[in-house]
């Protein structure tokens, strides 16, 4: 009766893998030559088929070769379970989706007469301080980059040094959000072309080695940020960094209004927020940077000074100073929601501002943006 032998000891093992060609000791002299011969080709193919094996199916198949009473090598498979703990699983969680301070205050469902995509709003004529436009605008929520234009406006006003040199460190690395930057750590620029990328592209890691390099260190410069709030009346308002990355950083429409209306006093604010795009060398390769708000390189605008943020907790935030239908207005959009949506707030209230200025007869109409 035919069978598979037993394994002797000198079995001979060609892989790692446990993968044995075994001859039995009663085979011919010819058959265990022959069988010698192709113990490396025989390994190597059974190597591969368990592989496969091992990926389409919970077993694993072991390869021998075996002799018959007539001397006939014969392949024989034996299956061998896969432990359990070796096989693969995977486990799907459902993750709910993060809401903003303004969906946990309400304020998202809240109707308003342009049917805007943001919480809160608030249009003001810079000249004359009227309010055009209101919604929400006490509201106290998370401003993301906001913040930057503080940064900005105590850099500004501490008439540093704009050419000294500043390098990225690890302490310049996103640690709320863990979000990435293209400045490496080790990279060096001017202080200058930081606070440009800072305002224009909302840089994070440039807004906080603007901080961090601030005399008197980073505790110093937000206690700054914190005073300047205070001393133009920013009642609302408090930072606890540079970058806008915590939501700790909070202030109201009506307080950002504020904000806006002072940095638009500095040149050097008005001109580096409204960058359409900048390139910085790092010697090894250069790094071309766009404005974060698209309606700086839109015709129909005429902005003076700008900011973009977002944060998961603030929704999609822009400020603006912008002269529309001939007046100099302020503009702030928080909590908005999609990607474009602030920006199709802002284009609804310029044609908004234009009917009421120009069109009388037809002052109650809403823009369609």
């Amino acid at each position: 009766m035919l069978g598979v032998m037993p394994l002797p000891a000198q079995a001979a093992t060609t892989t790692k893998s446990a993968k044995k060609v075994v001859v039995a000791k009663s085979a011919p002299p010819r058959a265990v030559a022959a069988a010698k011969k192709a113990q490396p080709k025989v390994a190597q193919s059974a190597s591969r088929k368990a592989a496969v094996v091992a990926v389409k199916q919970p077993r694993r198949v072991k390869v021998q070769l075996a002799a018959g009473k007539s001397g006939t090598l014969h392949k024989v498979a034996v299956q061998r379970k896969v432990a359990p703990s070796a096989q693969p699983s995977v486990v799907r969680a459902a993750v709910a989706p993060r809401l903003s301070e303004g969906e946990r205050q309400g304020l998202r469902s809240m109707l308003d007469p342009l049917e805007l995509n943001s919480s809160v709003a608030l249009v003001v004529d810079q000249d004359t301080n009227e309010v055009l436009f209101s919604k929400n605008h006490s509201a106290v929520l998370p401003i993301a980059s906001l913040t930057k234009l503080m940064t900005g406006l105590v850099i500004a006003d501490a008439h540093l040094n704009m050419q000294e040199m500043i390098t990225i460190t690890q302490e310049d690395v996103d640690t709320y959000k863990g979000s990435s930057s293209r400045l490496a750590v080790g990279s060096t620029l001017s202080r200058g072309e930081m606070m440009h990328l800072a305002l224009m592209s909302s840089e994070n890691r440039a807004a906080h080695a603007l901080g961090r390099t601030y005399p008197g260190g980073l505790s110093e410069f937000v206690r700054l940020m914190n005073k300047k709030a205070s001393e133009i009346g920013m009642t609302d308002t408090r930072y606890v960094e540079p970058t806008g990355l915590s939501s700790s950083n909070q202030s109201s429409a009506r307080d950002l209004a504020t904000l806006v209306s002072v940095a638009y006093e500095r040149p050097i604010l008005r001109s580096l927020s409204t960058s359409p795009s900048y390139e910085v060398d790092l010697g090894r390769r250069t790094l071309h940077y766009n404005n974060s708000n698209g309606l700086i390189k839109n015709p129909a605008w005429d902005i003076g000074l700008q900011k973009t943020g977002y944060i998961s907790e603030a929704g999609r935030c822009l400020v603006m100073q912008a002269k529309v239908a001939g007046r100099q207005l302020i503009m702030v959009f928080l909590d908005s929601t999609g990607k474009m949506s602030r920006m199709q707030d802002a284009e609804r209230v310029r044609r908004w501002v234009e009917v009421q200025t120009n069109v009388h007869p037809v002052a109650h109409a809403r823009p369609q943006g």
